[in-house]
C-alpha cells in the first residue's frame, strides 16, 4: 500500500511535539528506532479503548487484542482494521524479522512474530512511542 500522508522531518517533529508525544517518538516512528524494553507507557496499560498511530491517528489495535507477552513491549494478537498495518522484511541486526508500519503514513510501529496466542498465532510487538491510546 502506498502511504497517503507524507511530511518532511521538520513537519513530523512539530506534529509529534504538538501532540505531546514521547521524546523518542520521532526516532521510533520515522527512523525505525526501538524504545528500551519495559520503558514504554503502554507496556503495562490495560484500559479499554483503541490504539492509534501517534503520527496520523489511524486506528491500529483494539485493547481486546492486547496481551502480556512478557517481552517488554505492548503486544497485540491482531490489527483492528484489515490493511491498517503494512509489513516489510527487516534484515537489520543480523536477523530476519517482519517490520510493521502504519499503512497510512509509514510510521515504524515495531515487528510482528508468529509466536502469539490463538486464534491468530501472531504477536504484534509495538513501541509505545508509536501509539496513541483513545479510551
Amino acid at each position: 500500500m502506498t502511504q497517503t500522508i507524507k511530511k518532511t522531518d521538520a513537519e513530523w517533529k512539530a506534529l509529534l511535539a504538538e501532540k505531546g508525544a514521547e521524546k523518542v517518538a520521532f526516532e521510533v516512528t520515522r527512523r525505525a528506532a526501538t524504545e528500551r524494553p519495559y520503558t514504554g507507557k503502554y507496556e503495562k496499560h490495560w484500559a479499554k479503548g483503541t490504539y492509534a498511530c501517534i503520527c496520523c491517528g489511524a486506528k491500529l489495535f483494539d485493547s481486546d487484542s492486547k496481551f502480556d507477552a512478557g517481552c517488554g513491549w505492548p503486544s497485540f494478537s491482531q490489527a483492528a482494521v484489515p490493511g491498517a498495518i503494512e509489513e516489510h522484511v527487516d534484515r537489520s541486526l543480523g536477523m530476519k524479522r517482519t517490520e510493521t508500519l502504519c499503512a497510512q503514513c509509514g510510521a515504524h510501529l515495531g515487528h510482528v512474530f508468529e509466536d502469539g496466542p490463538k486464534p491468530t498465532g501472531l504477536r504484534y510487538c509495538m513501541n509505545s512511542a508509536s501509539l496513541d491510546f483513545k479510551p
